[in-house]
């Protein structure tokens, strides 16, 4: 992959003019060009099945999508499968353009290499046809809506032949989309606001010719506050989304955790006494995040990663483990490698130095089928 760079242009992200400016070129665009990341600087990475030998192009856009959709195909794959993909690094989030021949896929609740992914993904169609089945109903996408899918749940459907975006969102990205985003997971969002937020991804595929590192703080808030303005919640998703201060409650939550992230005593009863509310109501702040112990551990893998891919670190290993309250080597190895993939020796070693690092992943030591698997493991630092 090569990114050409240019030089920085600073651009202003207001999400009303973002759909605006898109709405009338979405009314002429049925196909968009698959080569705007080559005029921006930001991280981006490009696959496509067309260099593939025709009997393995299916298999090779199936593993690519392995992280977060089992993909299958109903009619002679050896023919050949066109599968075409350019993914932007947007910080906070992963936008991605795609063109696909029709397809089968399912929710991936468990992978070989790493827990499944539990972000959301809101997907735009430009062309063609979706119809998703969950265990709770059913429901159709098209051209003009936005598709909310929940990474990690049971579904499974089926796509024709199209064209579409897709932006992946993180549950611990912020508390209230979160919550705006829990309600409407599994649905179409065909309002008038939400068909403003299919226009406002429209432009933001446009725009991304012309956005460079230095906007991406704009762009993330212009991003949060089109969602939650468009994602309209409906029905009863809880206490935590129905009382406000439930949003105040889980951000201490957040930095207690974060400021006793080297205690070995830090669980359940720590944040039950420092928050002062009862452990059913704690579990249910945590749900969304695999819950408290395994958030704990998470956030203590993330620090751990940045350590070892500091060049001024130099401790060793099981140094960094038990700093991180893990008891021995082999147990902090297999946790690192279930949320990471990869080893904690090669991090140290210079080989995954670039996986926390926001806006500068590097993907040449990887196969292109790995990239967006590598890239949307990061969005949990975010």
């Amino acid at each position: 992959m090569t990114i050409h760079r240019v030089r920085p242009q600073q651009t202003t992200f207001h999400p009303a003019q973002v759909a605006a400016q898109s709405s009338a070129a979405a009314k002429e665009r049925v196909v968009g060009s698959m080569n705007t990341a080559q005029l921006s600087n930001l991280s981006s990475f490009e696959f496509a099945t067309g260099a593939i030998p025709r009997f393995r192009q299916f298999e090779a856009w199936r593993s690519n999508f392995a992280p977060v959709l089992d993909l299958s195909c109903s009619r002679d794959i050896t023919a050949g499968f066109v599968g075409k993909q350019i993914i932007w690094d947007l910080g906070c989030f992963v936008f991605s353009k795609v063109t696909t021949d029709a397809l089968e896929f399912r929710s991936v609740m468990r992978h070989a290499r790493w827990e499944p992914l539990d972000h959301f993904v809101l997907s735009v169609l430009l062309s063609g046809d979706a119809y998703t089945e969950t265990p709770a109903g059913a429901f159709r996408g098209s051209v003009g809506v936005t598709q909310v899918h929940a990474l990690g749940r049971s579904f499974r459907g089926r796509l024709t032949a199209s064209v579409m975006l897709m932006l992946f969102v993180p549950r611990d990205f912020c508390p209230r989309v979160t919550q705006a985003l829990s309600a409407a997971e599994f649905t179409t969002l065909d309002s008038g606001m939400g068909r403003l937020l299919h226009d406002f991804m429209v432009g933001l595929a446009d725009q991304l010719a012309f956005v460079q590192n230095a906007d991406l703080p704009a762009l993330v808030e212009a991003t949060r506050a089109m969602i939650l303005a468009c994602v309209s919640p409906s029905g009863d998703y809880g206490e935590i989304a129905s009382h406000p201060i439930a949003i105040t409650l889980l951000d201490r939550a957040r930095k207690i955790i974060q400021s006793k992230l080297f205690d070995s005593a830090l669980g359940v009863r720590t944040l039950e006494r420092e928050l002062g509310i009862s452990r059913s109501r704690l579990y249910r702040m945590f749900e969304p995040f695999g819950g408290v112990r395994h958030y704990i551990q998470h956030r203590r893998l993330l620090d751990a990663h940045a350590a070892l891919a500091n060049p001024n670190d130099q401790r060793r290993i099981l140094d960094i483990a038990e700093q991180h309250c893990f008891v021995d080597g082999t147990e902090f190895s297999r946790a690192f490698k279930r949320e990471f993939g990869y080893c904690p020796t090669e991090v140290r070693s210079g080989k995954r130095s670039n996986f926390p690092c926001r806006h500068s992943i590097e993907f040449q030591e990887s196969e292109p089928e790995n990239h967006l698997g590598t890239m949307l493991r990061r969005l949990h630092g975010c």
